[in-house]
């Protein structure tokens, strides 16, 4: 097992190093394209993060807006590009570049992305894809067994029919959500008698013939905000999606959902689906899925899975338990070019039954005709390059195993943090990482040994001191191009629903090493130490001594008393 992992180990080590650049072709395009490969070579090797430059200068050169009468020459287009677009881009494969869920690619996807842009196959009809179109059906049916493992035979079964789909390709899992919560909503309000249907006649329609006021989305408070962007496309209005409190692990209170379902429905509110998360986007907390599950069944409800960022935890054979009850959901939403590691713009959307996505099948004369197996009947968007290619070719180079060291590698090294943070006396974890995502924030002993004993009103403030500092610091690291993390707010209930601002980080990154999170813990003491901030240290302080004072005096007072 051990010598298993080790090969694998160096697999994964081998598919992130920098892409070599080919021997110079001899075409002037060739040329140009060694240009480019070498010079964009340099730039993964040596930057890291776009020193901060003010939006304002960088748009200047953008600011044109007339097209060119003249063609100019590709040369001279790529050194634009390289001067104006690379310099000032985000290196997002930097290991230093913790603060987004954009990380390193795998060497082979630069050079099989040239594959499927020559190709230029568009999937919404396999008259321009052919072959592109059962890879992509063989794609879904691949990240629909490890969602929901059925057995091989369901797979011959369903995967090519022309009259069903196991899922959707999209853009990603904004999209994805979209088309989960259009099935749910069509399959709510079919068709039945004198009515036509909800895609026929309308939401209002729906909602007098089946005797409803109105229609609602139940998830917790730690939602994609994804999902409100599906609400106002679907008709169902951004207040029905309904946020439901979390407890302290920051997961869904499912007795506060199933009193919020009971409510729905004594006032005539149809509850179209209850959505679990599977990595929230700031905590990457998952919901009890198992327990959710049930409450959907109860109340007729269609149960999705957000799990953009944590699905593939299902790979780990140690931490894919956390995703337990994710195979009872109707639908799940993958996004691909976060820890499937390919690139940017490629989600898809997974249905347990495969009849599902009749409820949103949409044809044409012309193209995407009844009984073809043209995938675009089916799917939001319709012209869509071939991105299930990369999926495809990351699934075999990589495989299981590769995949499933990469998460065992991110869950560990974020723990690994958590417990560099609580060493730390000047930092302060905020969300313990259950998955590979983790929030602190920049917390000195003074007034951590403060909170403990300030009342309301001093807790407050000096929580909004910490959060000026914790902003500032996060801001400044930013700007010094070394290292990147990003912010939010939360507010913890370990003081009391206070607003927090707190660094967070995320950790998918292959490349990240310990010693690189030191470096950031210690950029982040340093730049605390500068005298930009020396203000707010100094009121801070006086604020926690105001609070240490009165506790002492009250402690005399009663002794003496």
């Amino acid at each position: 097992m051990a010598s298993r992992n080790k090969t694998a180990q160096a697999s994964i080590e081998s598919m992130y190093r920098v892409f070599t650049v080919p021997e110079a072709p001899q075409s002037t395009l060739g040329q140009v394209d060694e240009y480019i490969s070498r010079n964009l070579a340099g730039f993964l090797q040596e930057h890291i993060v776009a020193v901060e430059k003010d939006l304002n200068e960088v748009e200047k050169d953008f600011s044109d807006s007339t097209i060119p009468e003249k063609p100019i020459f590709v040369s001279e287009q790529a050194q634009f590009l390289l001067d104006k677009l690379v310099a000032q881009s985000v290196h997002t494969a930097a290991p230093s570049f913790i603060g987004h869920m954009t990380s390193a690619l795998p060497h082979f996807m630069l050079p099989l992305s040239k594959i499927m842009i020559a190709l230029n196959q568009n999937l919404v009809k396999t008259e321009t894809s052919k072959a592109f179109t059962p890879l992509e059906r063989q794609v879904i049916g691949m990240l629909h067994r490890l969602v929901f493992q059925e057995d091989k035979a369901f797979y011959r079964r369903w995967m090519h029919d022309p009259f069903h789909a196991l899922g959707s390709m999209c853009s990603g899992g904004t999209v994805a959500n979209l088309s989960a919560l259009w099935v749910a909503r069509n399959l709510a309000f079919p068709a039945e008698a004198n009515f036509r249907g909800v895609n026929r006649e309308g939401l209002f329609r729906a909602l007098q013939y089946y005797g409803y006021q109105g229609a609602a989305v139940l998830v917790s408070e730690r939602g994609h905000y994804s999902l409100r962007k599906a609400a106002d496309i679907l008709g169902i209005g951004h207040d029905y999606i309904i946020p439901i409190a979390t407890n302290r692990e920051n997961k869904i209170d499912v007795d506060a959902l199933r009193t919020e379902c009971i409510r729905l429905r004594s006032e005539k509110i149809k509850i179209l689906s209850i959505v679990g998360i599977a990595g929230t986007t700031e905590t990457g907390n998952v919901d009890p899925l198992d327990e959710m599950a049930e409450v959907a069944r109860e109340f007729g409800a269609q149960f999705h899975v957000d799990a953009a960022w944590g699905g593939p935890t299902l790979f780990s054979r140690k931490y894919a338990p956390i995703l337990k009850g994710i195979e009872k959901a109707d639908s799940v939403t993958i996004d691909a070019h976060k820890q499937l590691y390919v690139p940017m713009g490629c989600g898809l959307v997974l249905f347990k039954n495969p009849a599902s996505v009749n409820a949103i099948e949409h044809h044409a004369q012309y193209i995407i005709r009844k009984g073809s197996k043209d995938l675009g009947s089916t799917t939001l968007e319709g012209s869509r390059p071939g991105m299930a290619m990369l999926i495809h070719s990351g699934l075999r180079i990589i495989g299981r195993d590769g995949y499933e060291i990469l998460i065992d590698l991110g869950i560990d090294k974020a723990k690994a943090y958590a417990r560099m943070i609580e060493a730390h006396p000047n930092f302060e974890l905020i969300t313990e990482p259950e998955l590979n995502i983790l929030t602190y924030r920049y917390r000195p002993d003074y007034a951590a040994e403060a909170l403990k004993i300030a009342d309301d009103e001093h807790r407050k403030k000096i929580n909004i001191m910490l959060g000026r500092i914790t902003k500032y610091i996060q801001k400044s690291q930013r700007e010094r191009g070394k290292a990147f993390v990003s912010r939010t707010r939360l507010n913890p209930r370990q003081y009391e629903g206070d607003p927090c601002v707190v660094f967070r980080v995320v950790l998918a990154n292959p490349l990240t090493t310990e010693k690189i999170l030191t470096s950031i813990l210690d950029e982040q003491v340093e730049i605390a130490s500068e005298k930009g901030i020396s203000d707010e240290f100094q009121a801070l302080q006086k604020a926690c001594a105001r609070v240490m004072s009165a506790s002492k005096s009250q402690q005399v007072a009663a002794s003496r008393s």
